[in-house]
């Protein structure tokens, strides 16, 4: 069985590259590669190397972070990657094994 693995992608709200955002890039890229799915978050507050941002309606609109997931083979996860790094992108990612299951199976 082949080992699945676990991605999230930190990028910033609004971010884009080409003409969409990088979540709508990055989903377009892993459905290429077989990945079946992904979800986006949006954060509510956050902080990092750019300081604190937090949700205040209208003052931060497009400058909170987002993470963008997927679980896939681990070989797809690495393509992706590498899909990523030859686009010219520099994201913040994190990656682990993962075990999955549908309940009541």
């Amino acid at each position: 069985m082949p080992q699945t693995m676990f991605i999230r992608f930190y990028v910033q709200e609004g971010m884009k590259h080409g003409h969409r955002t990088i979540h709508e890039w990055l989903f377009e890229t892993a459905r290429t590669l077989g990945i079946p799915g992904g979800t986006v978050f949006r954060a509510a507050a956050g902080f990092g190397r750019h300081g604190l941002h937090e949700d205040h309606f209208f003052e931060l609109a497009g400058k909170l972070p987002e993470t963008v997931e997927f679980f896939a083979e681990a070989d797809k996860i690495a393509a992706l990657i590498e899909n990523v790094g030859s686009e010219g992108l520099r994201l913040v990612y994190v990656t682990h094994p993962v075990s999955t299951g549908v309940t009541g199976t």
